[in-house]
């Protein structure tokens, strides 16, 4: 019983991985491995918020799909994933001043999935959030 399930979770994560790098053909495997398990995470942490889409909720919370905030925006990513934000922030030329609740429990491993998922489902990116740069970047938490 315990191999069929291991085979069957093995199954869903190559058919899942497939889905996503075909919508994505330029990702490498270990992005998309990333960005499977970020889903998931996402779903849990991020979706009630920012929505299944990224589309955020109108004026409360901000859109994930906007490629120029993340990109230029990407070194503060992961402090405001684990330690929330607060204040104004513009994101597709609309302003937003929700607090995001801090994620304390994600590891840095979690938050680099969560945002390998948004970077490259929501926005442009080809690559991994790694974790080497969720821990470079949470060094620099202000």
């Amino acid at each position: 019983m315990r191999y069929l399930f291991s085979l069957v979770s093995i199954g869903m994560l190559i058919v899942a991985m497939s889905q996503l790098s075909a919508c994505h053909s330029n990702l490498d495997i270990k992005t998309a491995q990333y960005a499977v398990n970020g889903q998931k995470l996402y779903k849990t942490h991020c979706e009630n918020c920012h929505g299944a889409k990224g589309e955020g909720l109108g004026k409360l919370y901000p859109p994930l799909t906007d490629h120029d905030f993340l990109q230029k925006n990407r070194s503060q990513l992961a402090c405001i994933v684990k330690h929330g934000l607060s204040g104004e922030i513009q994101v597709n030329g609309e302003t937003y001043n929700q607090q995001m609740p801090a994620n304390a429990q994600l590891t840095d491993v979690d938050i680099a999935y969560i945002l390998t998922y948004v970077t490259t489902h929501f926005g442009k990116a080809d690559s991994a959030y790694t974790h080497d740069e969720v821990i470079e970047n949470l060094k620099n938490c202000q």
